[in-house]
Formats: C-alpha cells, structure tokens, sequence
C-alpha cells in the first residue's frame, strides 16, 4: 500500500519525521551537556530544540494520520501503525510538559521534572522509532503497493510471508 500522503512522489511522512526526532534528541544531549557543565546556555538551546521539535512533529504528524487511516482495519499494520502515532502523541505529550515546565525562565535551571519527562520522551521515541520502521522495513507500509500488512515480526527471524491485506488472521 503506498502513501497517501506525499510530497514529489515520495511519502511524506519518513521525511518529516526527521525533523522532530532530531531536533527533540538533541535537546535531551544539550540538557546532559548542561547538567554536566552548569552552563544555563546549553538549557536555553535545550528550551528552543524542544519548541521547535513540538512544531514539527505536529506537522509530521499530519501524513502520518492520513497513512494510517488508509491501512486496511484488521491487519498487523494497523495494530502496530495505532501502538506507534499513540506512542508519538505521547513522546509530544511529555515534552511539551518539559517545555512548558521551562517556559517561566528558559535560560536558566529547568526543573528536574522537565527533565525527567524529556528523558522517558527520549526513551519512547526510540521504541515508536522501530515500530515505525517496523511498518516501513518489514511491513511495506507507504512504499509497497504489494505491502505485506500480516507479516510476522522482525524480531522472529521469520520471513516476510506472502500475506496479503485480507489474509489477516486476525478477527
């Protein structure tokens, strides 16, 4: 099943993403460099890196929905594509708190709560980050017309199997 959403005949949403996953890791690496150094100023590039991380990952997120309302309903693609926009929503979720924990005085000491959310953010978006190339690398999602939508697990060894959308064992 390929993208619905693209930009030059590519899916758009693999290209997005880059943005807000990079730009939000980043900012955890500048509050480690923080904590370790005292410098305020690397809190403040932390503060900017999550605001624009926020930004673009709701745009990213905007063709990542549309991809997703178009796997078929009862396939593993559309478990797995609902466990990682679920998971994203959430890792938005926990850094906006982060963010707006900073908000008073951006420059400075964030709380250690803004940096806790931060931190299991940056955790979960490793785990949503293989499911999405779960759905990508083994599943075809948005870049295979003949996607495997059933296929098993990458961590199995197994295969891709020949399943097709209706083959779903799945009720």
């Amino acid at each position: 099943m390929e993208s619905k959403a693209k930009i030059v005949g590519h899916p758009a949403h693999p290209i997005l993403i880059v943005f807000p996953l990079g730009l939000l890791a980043t900012s955890v690496i500048f509050d480690g460099v923080y904590l370790l150094n005292d410098q305020s100023e690397m809190s403040l590039v932390a503060y900017w890196m999550i605001t624009a991380g926020l930004i673009s990952g709701l745009v990213a997120a905007i063709p990542g929905l549309i991809d997703w309302l178009a796997i078929p309903a009862h396939t593993r693609a559309k478990r797995i594509g609902l466990f990682h926009g679920a998971g994203n929503v959430l890792v938005l979720v926990l850094f906006g708190v982060s963010w707006l924990l900073r908000t008073d005085e951006p420059g400075y000491q964030p709380p250690a709560l803004a940096l806790i959310c931060s931190g299991l953010a940056f955790l979960l978006a490793g785990v949503t980050g293989w499911l999405g190339g779960e759905l990508v690398d083994r599943l075809g999602v948005g870049v295979d017309e003949n996607a495997h939508l059933n296929a098993s697990n990458s961590l199995t060894g197994q295969p891709i199997s020949k399943a097709s959308a209706t083959d779903s064992p799945y009720p």
